[in-house]
């Protein structure tokens, strides 16, 4: 069988074993907020690695991060094409995946009723399931050597489908039997860079491409592209990614690789907002360095809320409140700010909670945050003495020899 694992035990990250001061209002190392800054100090949650650990992380990134909170398990996607697993509250090594040959795009634990399941996929043309007890390989979907996959979803009306992105087309799959059903060749032209089923109507497929196009296809029955392609949206611009709000997430918001934002309704395939300058409206929002990219884009449900995940080159990151109402100004004031974690570009991001309010009260964990930096940041904010800590890895990535990576370039 392909691939393989390495699970000895591994040293356990360092942890910053100080107390540390994140709680609501805390601004002890940070920036000061000036009047008219349109930071207001009341309302902004501020969060930071104080007397952090600062060594020699190597030259490798941290592409994504996936938990699995039923099984209490991080997982991180690196540039070394391998996944390693930590616990989430002490960032104790546990062990390690590889097999991949090319770049893992995706990771997630979606795999339908097994939450000791992970799912990667890699431009080496193969989506591949681990088992996080053995981490061991145990299943391997090969689209071929020509194809790369840059994304994947699960779904389907009765919860069999498994979606990928590839190389100007989406392809299906029945994952039980890992039987091809579908190759959708004519929609898009270019990479598709995000495949996603929708939430509360899983027969619904979204695809998002290189190519400016995001296509929603129905997937019932047998699938056919001529008949089943429901709706197209023209972003105009190359895709990055792209997800699912609103109370019924009827709702699309799309990140695009030039850094703009705009949100859809992707039932009658209607745009409602279209943000170009995203980045300058975020960095007028507080008094910190200029916003120079989006990591992520956070939705609340039971307050029906939608954050821009905006962060400088220098690693600081904030959550800007997306105003949905055209008439009125698009991107809000930072309503949270983490900063003193990475050195660098940030390239994930994971939260702990579905609202900024709820982030502090999972185990008192805020979220977890990788980039390029090879950093592993956990960030922390609440008052019990006992678990008021936050660590940061520096035992993450091996050193490889060094090569140059970048964002999708679509161009």
């Amino acid at each position: 069988m392909e691939g393989g694992c390495d699970t000895a035990a591994g040293t356990a990250m360092e942890v910053e074993a100080e107390a540390s001061p994140f709680s609501e209002g805390f601004s002890g190392s940070l920036t000061p907020v000036p009047a008219g800054s349109g930071v207001a100090s009341s309302t902004t949650r501020r969060l930071g690695l104080r007397n952090s650990i600062q060594t020699n992380f190597g030259d490798d990134y941290v592409f994504q991060i996936a938990s699995c909170q039923e099984i209490s398990t991080l997982a991180v996607s690196l540039s070394t094409n391998a996944l390693k697993f930590y616990s989430p509250a002490t960032g104790q090594y546990m062990g390690e995946c590889t097999g991949h040959t090319g770049t893992i795009h995706e990771i997630s634990f979606s795999a339908p009723s097994s939450p000791q399941v992970i799912c990667s996929c890699s431009g080496d043309g193969t989506i591949r399931a681990w088992d996080t007890r053995s981490f061991k390989q145990i299943s391997l979907l090969n689209g071929g050597a020509s194809r790369e996959m840059f994304s994947f979803s699960f779904g389907g009306s009765s919860g069999n489908l498994l979606a990928s992105g590839s190389n100007s087309q989406v392809l299906l799959w029945d994952w039980r039997s890992s039987k091809q059903l579908a190759c959708l060749e004519d929609s898009h032209m270019d990479d598709v860079t995000q495949v996603r089923f929708a939430p509360n109507q899983q027969s619904k497929l979204i695809s998002a491409a290189v190519d400016g196009l995001v296509c929603v296809f129905d997937t019932d029955g047998d699938i056919d592209e001529d008949n089943d392609l429901l709706f197209v949206m023209n972003v105009e611009t190359s895709v990055a990614k792209v997800g699912f709000y609103g109370n019924m997430y009827q709702k699309l918001w799309c990140l695009t690789h030039i850094e703009t934002l705009s949100t859809w309704d992707w039932n009658d395939g209607t745009r409602e907002l279209n943000v170009e300058d995203a980045r300058s409206l975020a960095t007028n929002k507080w008094n910190l360095d200029h916003v120079d990219y989006f990591v992520d884009c956070h939705y609340s449900l039971p307050d029906d809320r939608l954050w821009a995940i905006g962060g400088t080159s220098a690693g600081t990151l904030g959550y800007f409140p997306v105003k949905t109402d055209p008439a009125g100004v698009a991107i809000g004031s930072a309503e949270a700010v983490l900063e003193g974690g990475h050195t660098g570009v940030v390239r994930t991001i994971y939260p702990a909670g579905s609202s900024l309010e709820r982030l502090g009260q999972h185990r008192g964990i805020f979220g977890w945050t990788g980039g390029e930096d090879g950093r592993l940041c956990c960030w922390r904010s609440d008052n019990i003495a006992e678990t008021k800590k936050s660590w940061i890895s520096s035992t993450l990535v091996s050193r490889v020899e060094k090569r140059t990576k970048g964002r999708h370039q679509p161009y």
